[in-house]
Order: C-alpha cells, then structure tokens, then sequence
C-alpha cells in the first residue's frame, strides 16, 4: 500500500504517464542495438560456452543454458530464432542467487560492535542475556506506594540509576521517577497528576489504585535466554537497541559483501555539462548507494575508460567480493570485459540475458572454488541498461552474499496494455496507484527520468501484457514496499 500522491508527484506523474512528444522507442530485435545511438556494451552478447545439459543449471559453476523455444507471442508478429547461449532471465537470477548461496556458505560470520551491525544480517539468533526489565521498576512519575490510602509521605526519593530504597510500610508512600527501581512491598504507583496531600501531608487518591498499576514487573518483555529473534533477520536501528537493551555490546552477523565498482568508458566526463560527444557518467553516482541498500560495502570507485590493460588490472588486483563493471561487455572493439575474463580464467556463469534492456550483462567467477570465491557482474552502459542487470545479476547475488531473505514476490494487474519483445523478457519502470501498476514513458535503455519516479519494474513477458493482466513486480530497494511499510 502507497501514501497518497502530493499535487507535486500526480503532476510528476501525469507527465510520465501521458503520451511524450516522441513515443518511446519499439522494443529492439535480436542481435541488434538497443538503441542507434546506444552507448558502449549494448549490442548482442557473444557465445563463448557449449550448451549445457538440463542438470547443469543447479551448478552455479556452470554456465546456465537453456533451450531455444519462445512462448508464443502476443504482439509483433512471428518471433524470430533465440540465441541459444543466452540465458532465460528467471534462470539467470536463479543463477546469480545460487552462487552468492554457494559463496556464503563457505564465509565465516563475523562479530561486530553493536554501532556497526545496522544493516547487517544475524548469523545466530538473538537470545535474551537478562530479564527485561531486570528489577521492578516505575512505570511513570509519581509515588510508589503500599497498603491501602490515605499514605504518609517519605523525606526521600528514588530516581533511575539510584540504589534501592529501604522496603515500604503499610500506609507509607515514596516519590519515585520512571525508570526507578520500586521499594520491595510497593502495591502501585500512582501518577503524579492522580494524587493529592492533605494539611496533614498524607497523600490521597483522586482514583482508584490497582495492584500493580503503573510498575513493570521484571521479566515482563522476557526472561533470560528467551528466544527474541532467529538468524537471518535484518538488523534493523531497532534491533541494535533490542540487543543493547537484552545486555549484547557484539553481534555475530553475516559480513557484509564488499564490491568494487569499476566504470569504464572514455566518452564519460565525472562533472560539468556535456560537450564534444562527451556525456555524464550517470552509473559511477548511481550504483555505490544502490549497492549499499542491497547490503554491500562499497569499497572503490574507479573510472578506468577503455583500457584493457588498466580494466585488467584493477580485475586481478581486486580483493572484493564483487567487482561490478559498466559497459564493455558486448564484442565492439572497446569492449575488453570478456578478453579480460578469459585472461584471467574466469568461469561465465551466466552469459547474455534474454530481457530488455539490458541484454548484454553477464555473471562470472573469479579464481577457483578451493580458494575464497569470487565474483564480476558486467553490467550494460546504459543506465536504464545497467538498472536492468542491476536487479537481473547483482540483487539476488549480493542478496545471498549479505543473508538477506528474499523479498516476497507480489503482483499487480497493469492498467494498460504493455508491448512486450518477441523472444525476451522485459522490464518495464511503474508507478503503484490504486493497486494497479502504470507503466512510464521515457524509459529507453539510456534513460533514468522514468525509473526516477517509479515504485517498481513490472516484469513483463515475451510477447507483451493485455490490460488488467497481474505481473511480477520488483522492488526498489528504498520503496515502502521493499522495507515491509504499509501507511493506511
């Protein structure tokens, strides 16, 4: 469920959603660029690996393959033949998702200080080192009092963090702070604002005073080692003050995956305006934040342009969990990231993605699985591209990576028909209104306005969507529906 739009958003959106002056462009035929002015790495992706046999695909060491069949299409006409070295794009996250599976399993967990665990995912439940609270304490401002009224009125006071106060009498009453410790043989505590002193200074009550009122008896949030949260579960700002309060100053957790982001590309300019065939690097600002709301620890940045040499360096000397590339990974002449692979004997795991855009993406493991595994994720160098293997390739590796649990999918029927490609998948930026998905305009594989105001990707397959038809959506990792958050 989503908040209202403000008048801003629905202007934002209106703009989105309504026919642009130029209607965004059909989707592309195989084999072809994306777009004909494309940026760097957007062509057809080679075949360097044999077909695999069905069973392979549980291997995450091997190349995942699959056959050369299509559905049938909805829109466009008869489909044209599929490249059978490219990777069907739900097999390509499975793929993705079983190597960081595979990878983390091998990893230790690591102890970190409770200031550094936000974020992070428990590796061993949480269990409860003390009572919570640990004594009876106030649960309010007032007087603690025993036995029935009126109470005579004590000299002294208790406050939180003071030592405890000597056990009350019948008839006798203390002034207490929230967060005191009671006196032993304490019946209530009453309000400040629900009591009275006479002349006589006995203390009366404006209402009745029930056993217990307003004292929080020990044990009452748990007991010591109570079970309060299981492995797997996301240390939230929450949890780290759940865990401070239960008596923990570590936590054991799963470490984070680190990645090293490397942008390539001698066309980009890292400030200023566009000019002389150059344009802005939209991916190096883009990905360590969106990295990092996956759960990963971006560790560099670095701008390389098309240099072999330099791309492979940075590669081999990389001790990441992850190296994330953008461009370079078609077959054009500036197009080192295979070459470099295959150098540096890499296993390509997952090869050209059937989905658009973003076809030309690849998954591949560093050195060997005796050793610590690794792994380089070839995104696309568009952004919109590169978005697209962003959420194919990289969210459900650094998702296993990190241990986080996988988002529940959920559906929403599309307001309106969806053109889809013959063969491929595609993903298509949405706005969430009134449970139904909107698809936006200006989203081409080098565009970022659409997804800029979207809620999610519709995932929308080969041959198209009918109106009202129910498709996968996927997630930003900051939408309100990616953290679990329903406003009503």
């Amino acid at each position: 469920m989503t908040t209202p739009p403000s008048d801003d958003h629905l202007a934002l959106y209106e703009a989105l959603t309504r026919q642009p002056l130029l209607p965004d462009p059909a989707p592309p035929e195989p084999g072809h660029p994306e777009e004909p002015g494309r940026v760097r790495g957007e062509r057809h992706p080679r075949a360097t690996a044999p077909e695999a046999t069905a069973g392979d695909a549980a291997d995450p060491s091997t190349p995942v393959r699959t056959s050369a069949r299509a559905d049938p299409p909805t829109h466009g006409g008869p489909p044209h033949p599929i490249d059978p070295h490219t990777t069907a794009w739900p097999d390509a996250r499975r793929t993705a998702e079983s190597a960081g599976t595979t990878a983390r399993r091998a990893n230790a967990p690591v102890s970190v200080p409770l200031h550094s665990a936000a974020g992070m995912v428990l590796a061993t439940p949480l269990t409860a080192l003390t009572d919570l609270p640990s004594f009876d304490t106030s649960a309010m401002d007032g007087w603690a009092v025993s036995g029935p009224p009126p109470w005579s009125v004590r000299d002294d006071g208790l406050l939180a963090g003071t030592t405890p106060s000597p056990r009350l009498s019948d008839g006798e009453a203390v002034r207490i702070a929230t967060g005191a410790r009671v006196p032993p043989d304490t019946t209530a505590v009453v309000r400040t604002e629900h009591a009275r002193t006479d002349h006589h200074g006995r203390l009366h009550p404006d209402r009745a005073v029930p056993q217990g009122q307003d004292i929080r008896p020990r044990a009452q949030e748990c007991r010591r080692d109570d079970p309060l949260l299981p492995p797997g579960t996301l240390v939230t700002p929450v949890v780290v003050g759940l865990a401070a309060a239960a008596g923990y100053d570590m936590l054991t957790v799963v470490p984070r995956p680190t990645v090293d982001v490397l942008v390539l590309g001698d066309e980009l300019l890292r400030r200023g305006l566009p000019h002389d065939g150059l344009i802005r690097d939209a991916l190096g600002p883009l990905l360590p934040p969106w990295l990092s709301a996956l759960g990963a620890e971006v560790t560099i940045v670095r701008h390389l342009g098309d240099d072999a040499t330099g791309l492979y360096g940075a590669v081999a000397g990389s001790t990441a969990d992850l190296v994330v590339t953008t461009g370079g990974t078609a077959a054009g002449p500036v197009d080192h990231v295979h070459a470099v692979l295959e150098r540096l004997g890499a296993v390509l795991l997952v090869d050209g993605v059937r989905v658009r855009p973003g076809h030309p993406m690849l998954l591949a493991r560093l050195g060997t699985p005796t050793l610590r595994t690794r792994f380089l994720v070839g995104l696309p160098g568009n952004p919109l591209a590169a978005v697209s293997g962003l959420l194919t390739l990289a969210e459900p590796l650094i998702r296993t990576l990190a241990g986080r649990t996988p988002p529940e999918p959920y559906p929403a029927p599309v307001r309106e028909e969806v053109a889809g490609h013959r063969n491929d998948t595609r993903l298509v930026p949405v706005a969430l209104r009134d449970d139904t998905a909107v698809p936006l305009h200006y989203t081409g594989p080098a565009m970022l306005r659409g997804i800029a105001a979207a809620d999610g990707l519709a995932v929308v397959p080969p041959g198209g969507a009918r109106a009202g038809q129910e498709l996968e959506i996927l997630d930003l990792p900051w939408s309100m529906s990616a953290l679990g958050v329903c406003f009503t």
